[in-house]
């Protein structure tokens, strides 16, 4: 019996033997058990590296650690600011295809007619309503007084101010002036001074008109407001008419008027730009005009031949007269020329300086386009070019004038 049971139990060991993997040698399994045991630092070789690199670049720039982990981070931050606008710009681009996508669906005719018409009466609704705000648009008004002495036949009239004027600059101001003349004799004309960067002027400047009771009722006295501007023509922002037969002379007016829009009927010359500059020390009156444009057309073909004429004048009387070259066929001529003329320090308050737009005429007389007459007997724009000269010795000044009726002062031969 135990002879068996010995058998059979060396049998299932030998079985159990023959199934068992083979055995593993001893260093193998102790470098297993060392690699189960030590942790895993998965994160923490990440962190190593980008400890170093922080420290290698605080090293190599001088740069504190905490200013690289700044410099970094701002670099983050920029690059997800660039990285969401371009998620937007592609976004909107998907959008607007998809838009332009969806205009492409079949449209209905007939649903488009009636609305065509609907379109058609609401644009003649839009003009009737623009034309009516043109007219409606409002340009500000005027404040005035006019006091008439029989006596003396001397007509007293006083700008007081001007209020809610438009802005014609690009600030949103306007820097307003105002002319005041009598109709139909326009030689005689008075301005106001220069108020800057307002839309609400106050004046209080009275100018005198020398005119008989018997010929003041037929005339039409004008305020005119202009937006002064250095170097361009001055834009007239209205003006206000009165007929002196529809006023009572008798007692002393003071009233506010609304300025209307000025009528582009009267006859447009064109306009010039010169620098003049005086160095008194030397006694020498440097004059260079420029440019002109928007000239009359003189010529048969629409065109002129245009030159100017500097005379320098003392009591009436020409000193000296020079000549810019001809520009053929234009009405935008372009000189740059200079002349200089010998004025003393003791009469540069007594001349005047006549400039003079000729247009040439090979056969015939060469007829004058339109002049600019400066001096310390000027008025307006041209005495205040005048009197900036005279201010800033030395120095060039250059400004733009609006030629004027060359009949209305003639030089003396």
């Amino acid at each position: 019996m135990m002879s068996q049971s010995d058998s059979g139990s060396d049998a299932a060991a030998a079985g159990t033997n023959s199934t068992a993997p083979p055995a593993v040698p001893k260093d193998v399994t102790a470098a297993k058990d060392a690699a189960t045991e030590a942790p895993v630092e998965t994160g923490g070789g990440a962190g190593e590296i980008i400890e170093n690199i922080i420290a290698d670049t605080s090293e190599a720039t001088h740069v504190p650690t905490w200013g690289v982990i700044v410099i970094l981070l701002l670099i983050v931050v920029m690059a997800i600011g660039i990285a969401v606008l371009c998620l937007r710009r592609w976004w909107n681009k998907r959008r607007r295809k998809g838009d332009k996508k969806g205009f492409k669906g079949a449209v209905d005719l007939k649903g488009i007619q009636p609305d065509g018409e609907e379109l058609v009466d609401n644009m003649e609704e839009n003009e009737t309503g623009g034309e009516e705000a043109k007219e409606e648009q409002k340009l500000g008004r005027l404040q005035f007084k006019l006091d008439y002495d029989f006596n003396s036949n001397n007509l007293a009239v006083t700008v007081i101010q001007a209020e809610e004027l438009p802005g014609l600059d690009l600030s949103g101001t306007s820097d307003p002036y105002v002319k005041v003349y009598l109709l139909p004799d326009k030689k005689k004309k008075f301005e106001t001074k220069v108020h800057r960067k307002t839309l609400n002027p106050v004046f209080n400047e009275t100018f005198n008109f020398k005119v008989p009771y018997a010929e003041i009722t037929t005339k039409t006295l004008v305020f005119a407001i202009f937006d002064f501007d250095r170097f361009s023509k001055h834009d007239q922002i209205g003006e206000v008419k009165i007929p002196m037969n529809t006023i009572d002379l008798a007692q002393t007016i003071e009233e506010w008027r609304d300025l209307t829009s000025v009528d582009n009927d009267k006859e447009v010359l064109g306009d010039i730009c010169f620098s003049l500059r005086y160095v008194p020390t030397a006694g020498k009156l440097t004059v260079v005009i420029l440019e002109a444009k928007n000239l009359k057309k003189m010529d048969v073909g629409g065109l002129s031949d245009p030159y100017v004429k500097i005379v320098l004048m003392m009591n009436g009387k020409r000193l000296k007269k020079k000549k810019t070259s001809i520009k053929k066929c234009t009405l935008n001529p372009y000189y740059n020329e200079s002349f200089a003329f010998e004025v003393p320090f003791e009469q540069i308050q007594k001349v005047q300086l006549m400039v003079t737009v000729v247009d040439y005429d090979r056969i015939g007389t060469s007829d004058p386009i339109g002049k600019v007459m400066l001096g310390c007997n000027a008025t307006g724009t041209e005495l205040r070019h005048w009197m900036d000269m005279l201010a800033s010795p030395r120095r060039p000044i250059a400004q733009w004038h609006s030629l004027k009726d060359p009949e209305e002062c003639k030089e003396d031969k």
